[in-house]
């Protein structure tokens, strides 16, 4: 039996991507800007026009969008200010009637992770976590064949586990001491000029931290240092089978420090825990959207 053809959306505070997936494979892909200062309405429609373009019959949509997704409305809570008027949206509400087509949506790294565990590095095992370092850092877990999403639709936030190293830093949560205020791309960032009064952008520093320059080097250091120490918190707890790391923040200066920090922190009994990078790309989070467009129709069930 052939698999159904689905359209799959990841939507970006700068960039919105679509595409047709069959049985995990993108076969067709676009992308356009997102209007993000122009509103929710704007955005589903640029979102719902990529759709459009990519032409053919999808039986279903699924779309990653930043925020969290709340499991029992999925309505977007939580959710990003790079995007405006964006919380309480129904994504699935209002791609179902600008399509008519039947629509989930999922976190973006929750996307990321469901398209990893199930087509990507962590295909065929049976406990994965995914981690996405980027502007800030998100995660989610796979287990048992089912992505978790938790009560609130906060499962696998790791970006806000608390680390030494970040002590008394505040968070873009409100809190202090998270892993994200200290290891997302921003937070290196915003370290490295605090060290040299120097207003450089994360390329800039890992470019300097390349070059010699030490400051860089221990910048980058540390940050690895407190995402390995949050991984294995997690590892500790769910025993994973293997950790897949991707996002434009996990330079190989950050993973290679996380790793023996990872080691450190974990119980023995765990043995070697895999670190791997993402086996999708870009494509992660369109494939696991299409993934969970997937799973809903096996339930038989549309998400509202």
């Amino acid at each position: 039996m052939t698999a159904p053809l689905l359209a799959a959306v990841d939507i970006g505070g700068t960039k919105t991507a679509a595409a047709l997936v069959r049985a995990g494979a993108v076969l067709t892909r676009t992308q356009a800007p997102t209007p993000a200062r122009d509103g929710a309405a704007a955005v589903l429609d640029r979102a719902a026009a990529l759709v459009r373009s990519l032409g053919a019959d999808p039986a279903a949509v699924g779309v990653g969008a930043p925020g969290l997704v709340d499991p029992t409305t999925g309505l977007l809570t939580a959710a990003t200010s790079s995007i405006s008027d964006w919380s309480r949206v129904d994504v699935p509400g209002a791609l179902r009637d600008r399509l008519d087509l039947p629509a989930t949506v999922l976190n973006d790294v929750q996307a990321f992770t469901l398209g990893e565990a199930a087509h990507g590095a962590g295909r065929g095992l049976p406990t994965v976590i995914g981690v996405a370092v980027g502007t800030g850092i998100g995660g989610g877990v796979h287990a048992a064949g089912t992505l978790l999403t938790g009560r609130t639709g906060a499962a696998g936030h790791l970006g806000h586990l608390p680390v030494p190293q970040a002590a008394g830093r505040p968070c873009p949560c409100g809190a202090t001491g998270h892993v994200e205020a200290v290891a997302a791309g921003p937070a290196v960032a915003a370290r490295y000029s605090e060290s040299t009064g120097e207003q450089v952008d994360l390329p800039e520093v890992v470019r300097r931290a390349r070059a010699g320059d030490d400051i860089a080097g221990a910048v980058l250091a540390d940050a690895g240092a407190a995402l390995g120490t949050a991984l294995a918190g997690l590892a500790n707890v769910l025993d994973p089978d293997r950790i897949v790391i991707g996002g434009g923040a996990a330079v190989p200066e950050l993973v290679a420090a996380a790793a023996p920090a990872f080691a450190a922190a974990c119980m023995p009994v765990l043995g070697p825990v895999p670190f791997v990078p993402a086996a999708l790309g870009a494509d992660a989070a369109l494939v696991g959207a299409a993934e969970a467009a997937l799973r809903m129709l096996g339930r038989g069930t549309v998400t509202r």
